[in-house]
């Protein structure tokens, strides 16, 4: 019983810091999906940038991931009130489909590191270039607005001066020589946003395995708990 109590403290404990995992995890979700920086390009992408499906895709599964950490800290947690198994086994489950879902997420870090800053810096190259020949105002105001959000200036070119660019869409006050590229400044944006998602990801898959462990042993303690429970018992007629 000793050890089955101490069980039950370190499965709330757990189940505590799941949930808030998990709602850091959908508000990231959300910032990711309506944030200015993310939404601008999104907006301004062609249908042929895979930037766009990236964009979705991302905002639904940070959702999804979201909800099944949250379900799974909820039943733990009522199974360790309760000492159910059957909201144990439900707990457990959960805990096995975050794994699932986070185990890809974070390879999909490894093995698509550089596919979101292609798309994004794509994007950025491809209305650059429209503003430089002039084929339409409107992309001059997208150009603004991208200086504007990530603070910076322009991009060092091979195709010579392109001063009249960034004196049309650079913010007041900001020179070319003097701000930052525009494309190194994505890159760097972009990259500390993924390394603290995947922080973020290395800490909950971490606390998803140690749940699974939890839960699984707590069944076992409830279940062999009612039998010894039952020993003894005898019914007189």
């Amino acid at each position: 019983r000793c050890g089955m109590r101490s069980t039950k403290c370190q499965l709330l404990v757990t189940s505590l810091c799941v949930m808030l995992l998990g709602l850091s995890i959908a508000a990231l979700s959300t910032v990711t999906h309506y944030g200015l920086h993310f939404t601008l390009i999104n907006n301004i992408s062609l249908d042929s940038n895979a930037y766009r499906v990236i964009h979705h895709r991302a905002f639904y599964f940070g959702i999804c991931l979201s909800m099944t950490l949250i379900l799974a800290a909820l039943l733990s947690s009522a199974a360790t009130v309760r000492e159910s198994q059957c909201l144990t086994a439900m707990g457990f489950f959960c805990f096995a489909l975050a794994f699932c879902g986070l185990i890809p997420a974070a390879c999909w870090r490894y093995t698509h590191s550089t596919e979101v800053e292609d798309s994004m810096m794509d994007v950025y190259d491809f209305v650059y270039e429209e503003v430089r020949r002039n084929t339409s105002s409107f992309r001059r105001h997208e150009l603004t607005a991208i200086h504007e959000a990530f603070l910076c200036c322009g991009k060092h070119s091979p195709f010579g001066d392109t001063t009249s660019v960034e004196n049309k869409t650079c913010p007041p006050g900001q020179v070319h020589n003097e701000g930052q590229d525009c494309l190194q400044e994505i890159q760097d944006f972009l990259k500390k946003h993924m390394d603290f998602v995947f922080s973020l990801l290395g800490i909950a898959i971490g606390f998803t395995v140690y749940g699974m462990i939890l839960t699984s042993f707590l069944w076992f303690s409830i279940h062999f708990s009612s039998n010894l429970y039952r020993k003894g018992k005898y019914i007189l007629r």
